[in-house]
């Protein structure tokens, strides 16, 4: 069952467009920074290296002297960062009510094309479950949550899905905007304004050219693959750079849509606009998630924006901490109730 998210952007802030290109521009990106600074954060890098010598890169902060309250997995968008906009103000938000962040880039994006020699794919899962795992081992704060935007918030769910299995001790986590069906997600960005099409495929291009320079034996593709449409490219980097036989294979192999939830053992809080330009609304009511989870579809919002104002601060990420807040209240009392003597 869906329910309402409470998010009403004054009216000049309505436009979907608006709300989802202020949300990826460089003054959001700044304010953000600006936030962290203000709580006088200490951010420190980690490299964190998991089977067959993958090494991903992190962010963990906190604000010096305060007792955490549980650590939190911050998961970005495809072709975005740890750096992104909305990964900063969620972070700041956070630390505020007394979490750790830990912001994890996944290959490829951010300043780590050197750090692995194959690219980055969306079925790339098991490296993010053993980063976590490794998180959650140098920083054992309990609880430990996740959330993630986007592609990252498809991640998350998906994160959330492995946990009990790969014994990581998550106890809740958080999806803006997920891409739940990246079929018509591809749809949405081929039939949809030209400009977000324009906008993934610049990104890319620039992600794929760095990694042929930095590993020319090993990319030698030349620029006619670069001058492919985003279908033509993802068909073309699933069979030549995974074991899997074409695209829609590889559409569903990190799907989430439908019935793919209904056995989470984590619960989860999943967060859409209706107006979403990039992830379409339609598939959200037939997500299958048990009762311990909810879904919540606002009116506006955009592609991950939910901005409020001029400040640019966004409903999403103090969406994702009361969500959290809440999940770690919960862990709390139920592990006191559970050590608390006869």
């Amino acid at each position: 069952m869906a329910h309402r998210a409470e998010f009403r952007p004054p009216r000049w802030l309505r436009n979907p467009h608006l709300q989802s290109v202020l949300s990826s521009l460089p003054p959001r990106r700044a304010a953000g920074e600006r936030a962290l600074r203000r709580l006088g954060a200490v951010t420190t890098e980690h490299v964190v290296e998991v089977d067959d010598g993958v090494r991903l890169q992190g962010f963990h902060s906190l604000v010096p002297g305060a007792e955490p309250r549980g650590l939190v997995l911050l998961l970005h968008g495809w072709e975005g960062s740890a750096e992104s906009g909305y990964m900063r103000h969620s972070a700041a938000t956070l630390l505020a009510r007394g979490f750790e962040v830990f912001r994890l880039n996944f290959r490829d994006h951010g300043d780590t094309h050197h750090l692995n020699e194959d690219l980055f794919h969306s079925c790339r899962l098991g490296e993010v479950v053993q980063a976590a795992v490794e998180v959650s081992r140098r920083f054992p704060s309990r609880p430990m949550l996740a959330a993630g935007f986007s592609l990252g918030g498809n991640f998350a769910l998906r994160l959330a899905l492995a946990a009990p299995a790969a014994g990581l001790p998550l106890v809740h986590a958080a999806a803006v905007c997920p891409a739940i069906d990246p079929a018509a997600v591809l749809g949405a960005l081929e039939t949809g304004p030209r400009f977000y099409h324009w906008y993934f495929m610049r990104k890319w291009r620039r992600s794929l050219l760095r990694k042929r320079a930095l590993f020319p034996e090993r990319h030698d593709f030349g620029d006619e693959v670069m001058a492919l449409d985003m279908r033509g490219l993802t068909d073309w980097m699933v069979r030549r750079h995974t074991a899997m036989p074409g695209i829609n294979d590889y559409f569903d192999g990190y799907a989430v849509a439908g019935g793919r939830l209904a056995a989470l053992q984590v619960p989860v809080s999943v967060l859409a606009a209706a107006d979403d330009p990039v992830i379409p609304v339609d598939g959200f009511p037939g997500l299958a998630l048990p009762a311990h989870s909810r879904l919540e579809i606002a009116e506006f919002g955009g592609h991950c924006g939910f901005l409020e104002g001029l400040h640019l601060g966004g409903f999403g990420e103090r969406w994702v901490a009361e969500r959290l807040e809440a999940a770690a209240s919960a862990a709390g009392a139920a592990t006191m109730a559970v050590s608390a003597p006869a």
